[in-house]
């Protein structure tokens, strides 16, 4: 079984980020939400910090480029197949170095995708 990490998570209904885990739910995804504030998006926890997690297909990106500085190595220690850079979330340089690991690259909102069937 592999994961989808939903990164930026937010226990605030208003936020795409707490959208995009319910939509991954009620499409059959195991997700794991990682946040800055501990909270639950209905029933999935959001874990705070840098969780080691093991067996990650895809992270979907909820944090803005000024927030990603910290979290190279930490996205590389969860070796995604693809990284999924939601509107307003992309950054060149983060994009070339997960690149140089064969990492894929979306542009994309994972909530279209979703709802067209290409996630």
């Amino acid at each position: 079984m592999s994961f989808v990490v939903v990164l930026g998570a937010s226990p605030n209904p208003e936020r795409f980020s707490n959208k995009a885990v319910k939509h991954l739910v009620r499409h059959g995804y195991q997700v794991i939400a990682v946040g800055k504030r501990e909270g639950t998006i209905e029933d999935i926890p959001i874990v705070t910090g840098q969780p080691a997690l093991q067996d990650v297909h895809t992270v979907t990106m909820y944090l803005a480029p000024h927030h990603q500085g910290e979290i190279f190595d930490y996205l590389l220690s969860l070796r995604p197949k693809r990284v999924i850079f939601n509107p307003g979330t992309g950054s060149s340089e983060l994009e070339e170095w997960l690149e140089s690991y064969n990492i894929e690259i979306v542009h994309d909102c994972t909530l279209v995708m979703l709802a067209t069937g290409t996630f």
